[in-house]
């Protein structure tokens, strides 16, 4: 057994009713950025992500799509840019993935459901209430929100049925405890909306079986009950380490490894990272859960806030979500990655736009980051053709005041002349090398963005620095000043080490382009390392590669997501639409009464300040030409419609367009592929006489 500290770390499992959006991409990537956060410094991690496959959103979906559940599961999961390939693109490092499909976990699941009703925790009776179908949730009459559904805002609709219930009022007073007087849930302030909207009413005991759909786990001791959504897909967490199954073997070491705490027992190692919309079933429901098995609860819930576009949270029921595809493969995957965890902060709402992410790239990867290595870079390629002297590393002192630094020592600098070279180098120094600390003690309450912003205040500091010192100044007089350039330029490559290595659970390909640029062995990328000035080796071979990240043109990557969106869109579309049947019948006299017949194009010609109509002037066997105007310019060329048989209704009464009388309308065929409407007329063989009629 590894002598690491063990750490587990998840995400919510995703409903995979269609395809994930960024929303999903900014739980999936902060997650991945705190687990390899936890691997850098050294723990074992398992680190779990997946879908929850069940349901009757999914059952009615796939009946829907005319495919079995289960294949309508695998398409969005496992086909082509599914949640695997994103997940793949995004350079997800997740060590698990759950499928509630899976076998070993239908079966766990059938297990904990007989365990806890033979407890006497679940017991049978009958529901009747609301129910929200998108959201997989029951409710109240007075839980909903102006009638509809409290969390997505949709129409709910009447339920009655019989059910199996979970006893979750008997465990209200400990899951109080729980929330009000322990750091479970994070961040704080989601404890008092939890405690006034749901406890402080009173729980209610929780509907945990369903009858009128049959896409679940079967209940196995009555069969025509299924699992409801929330006991199959909150186990997971679970599951996936081996609980009641044989399929692993780590949960003791990564979940039962736990303190008594009050009433319940405290799980010293996992967290569980999920969207502020399903908080309640985490922090109230997933607990109480654990106590009904005697099993620890998560040592933390950490909810995080949503992105909303346009003011409003993205859903892909409303239609307003952003593809998460189309952004990496716009901007690059760590640029999308940094953006999301930079940007906002994780407790919180953030607003998404695109200016907004191209705005980040620029100012803080291209102008600070990319900036700071690019120049340095080719500085020392430039005056020292990419090796400096030995002379170049750090002093004594630096190293002495470094320490002190990174203990977390008061540190005062003074300068003993104006521009002071020995004061900007302490300062700089100083900074970086108590990095380490500022960093961890963010992403040890989950704030990444704060972790960002303490080493982006180590980036501006060393560009200043560039300045300050002015290296092409010095460069002008290598006998006199050569060996304080290197000396420069080493500060800003260790610096540059420093931010690379904190930086790597957020940019992990970047970093490693970073550190091949600036000549930086594996020895010296390490979590320990960091704490170190003057770990980079002064023969190191310093290169200047391709910019990490270039400037974006605004204007230009603006014009070009539009395009690639409505190509995206199109492109999800069915391949073929028809036009729905009509549902009303006609009698067959009244069928009878239309006058179908073969018509010859005489002359046919646009009509003047219309794009669209065409004036078609026809033989119809009467001895009389008939003009009938046609809304298809945008399929047809009127000269090329001369000559041709085609067939028309006659008897409609004759109406204006655009000043001119139609008399009777020509008949085509309309659908849709990809969302493109196409129309094709019925052009008939010219050996039919002009006036015959259809029957």
């Amino acid at each position: 057994m590894s002598q690491r500290k063990p750490y587990y770390i998840t995400t919510p499992i995703y409903y995979p009713s269609d395809k994930l959006h960024i929303g999903h991409t900014y739980c999936t990537v902060a997650t991945d950025a705190l687990a390899r956060y936890q691997r850098l410094k050294g723990r074992d991690v398992i680190f779990l992500t997946g879908t929850d496959e069940h349901g009757q959103k999914i059952e009615t979906k796939a009946k829907e799509a005319g495919v079995s559940p289960k294949e309508f599961v695998d398409a969005i999961v496992d086909g082509p840019r599914g949640v695997r390939d994103l997940w793949r693109l995004m350079n997800i490092s997740n060590d698990r993935f759950i499928r509630t499909t899976d076998e070993y976990h239908v079966k766990s699941v059938q297990r904990i459901f007989r365990r806890m009703y033979e407890k006497g925790d679940i017991y049978l009776g009958s529901y009747k209430g609301k129910y929200c179908t998108p959201c997989e949730s029951f409710w109240t009459e007075s839980q909903l929100k102006d009638g509809c559904c409290p969390d997505c805002g949709r129409p709910v609709t009447d339920a009655e049925e019989e059910a199996y219930f979970f006893r979750l009022s008997k465990y209200a007073d400990r899951i109080r405890d729980l929330l009000e007087n322990t750091d479970f849930l994070q961040p704080r302030s989601r404890v008092n909306e939890m405690v006034k909207n749901f406890l402080d009413p009173g729980l209610e005991d929780l509907c945990v079986s369903r009858t009128s759909f049959q896409w679940g786990i079967p209940v196995d001791f009555d069969t025509k009950h299924v699992v409801y959504v929330w006991l199959d897909a909150l186990t997971n967490y679970i599951t996936a380490l081996g609980y009641e199954n044989e399929q692993f073997s780590d949960y003791d070491r990564f979940w039962a490894d736990a303190q008594d705490e009050s009433s319940w027992r405290r799980s010293n190692i996992a967290v569980n990272i999920v969207g502020k919309e399903i908080v309640r079933f985490h922090s109230i429901i997933w607990p109480a859960m654990l106590m009904s098995l005697g099993e620890p609860v998560p040592k933390h819930v950490f909810g995080h806030g949503w992105l909303l576009l346009d003011g409003g949270k993205m859903s892909k029921s409303k239609g307003n979500v952003v593809d998460p595809y189309i952004l990496a493969e716009q901007f690059g995957v760590d640029a999308l990655r940094f953006f999301l965890l930079r940007t906002f902060p994780f407790g919180a709402d953030g607003n998404f736009s695109n200016e907004l992410l191209i705005q980040t790239i620029n100012t803080d990867l291209a102008n600070d980051l990319g900036n700071l290595v690019s120049r340095t870079t080719a500085m020392a390629v430039k005056y020292f053709n990419g090796t400096l002297p030995e002379s170049a590393g750090a002093t004594a002192d630096e190293i002495d005041l470094a320490k002190l630094s990174a203990a977390g020592g008061e540190i005062t600098l003074s300068a003993t002349s104006d521009g002071d070279p020995l004061l900007y180098d302490a300062q700089l120094v100083a900074l970086a090398s108590g990095l380490r600390n500022r960093f961890a003690a963010q992403m040890d309450t989950f704030a990444p963005h704060n972790a960002l912003s303490e080493i982006f205040k180590v980036i501006q500091r060393a560009n200043k620095y560039i300045d300050e010192n002015a290296p092409w100044a010095l460069a002008k007089d290598m006998d006199a000043n050569g060996a304080r350039l290197a000396h420069v330029l080493y500060n800003l490559l260790e610096t540059a080490r420093i931010c690379g290595v904190l930086l790597t659970p957020f940019i992990p390909e970047s970093c490693g382009k970073l550190f091949g640029q600036i000549g930086a062995p594996e020895s010296v990328r390490t979590w320990d390392s960091a704490a170190v000035w003057g770990a980079l080796p002064v023969g190191a071979t310093i290169s200047k590669g391709e910019n990490l990240f270039p400037r974006v043109d605004m204007e230009k990557a603006l014009a070009e997501l539009e395009a690639a969106s409505e190509a995206a869109k199109k492109a999800a579309l069915p391949p073929v639409e028809l036009e729905p049947y009509t549902a009303e019948p006609v009698d067959f006299d009244t069928f009878c009464k239309s006058d179908f017949r073969v018509v010859k194009v005489k002359d046919c010609t646009a009509v003047k300040k219309s794009a669209k109509l065409l004036r078609f002037t026809l033989d119809d066997g009467s001895g009389t030409d008939r003009q009938i105007l046609s809304g298809i310019h945008a399929w047809y060329e009127p000269e090329a419609l001369i000559g041709k048989t085609l067939a028309a209704i006659v008897n409609l009464p004759p109406r204006k367009m655009m000043g001119l009388e139609s008399n009777g309308m020509l008949l085509s065929a309309v659908h849709r592929e990809n969302g493109e409407e196409k129309l094709n007329l019925i052009i008939l063989d010219d050996a039919i006489p002009a006036g015959a009629k259809l029957c």
